[in-house]
């Protein structure tokens, strides 16, 4: 099941704009409310690499969280769902380990109902 559904994906590796990247800095942002009210956005998008996790909205907190976004790792069910915390310069990895993940994963590729 994963080969087939890896054949589908555009791209098996990482995209080039991020192999080149250098990674001196990296930071991994949560989705547990703690830097809410800290006001460390510019301090987080000063980082080469910026990580987050989940759902954890951008939109609307920057001053608390940044903007920048470098990679979104998740769980299917933990995805956000508005396509702003998507930007087109990130990429997301979706963390698959449960039978649906991967059911998730084939109808997201092939535009199915799940």
């Amino acid at each position: 099941t994963v080969k087939d559904l890896l054949e589908l994906l555009p791209e098996h590796d990482l995209p080039e704009h991020l192999k080149s990247k250098p990674c001196k800095r990296c930071v991994v942002v949560g989705s547990g409310g703690v830097l809410h009210g800290l006001e460390l956005g510019d301090l987080l998008n000063q980082f080469d690499i910026v990580i987050r996790l989940n759902d954890a909205p951008v939109q609307g907190y920057t001053d608390h969280v940044g903007n920048k976004t470098t990679i979104r790792m998740t769980y299917p069910e933990g995805a956000p769902l508005s396509e702003q915390e998507y930007p087109p310069s990130s990429l997301f990895l979706a963390v698959l380990f449960k039978r649906v993940d991967f059911n998730w994963l084939q109808a997201m590729l092939k535009n199915e109902t799940l």
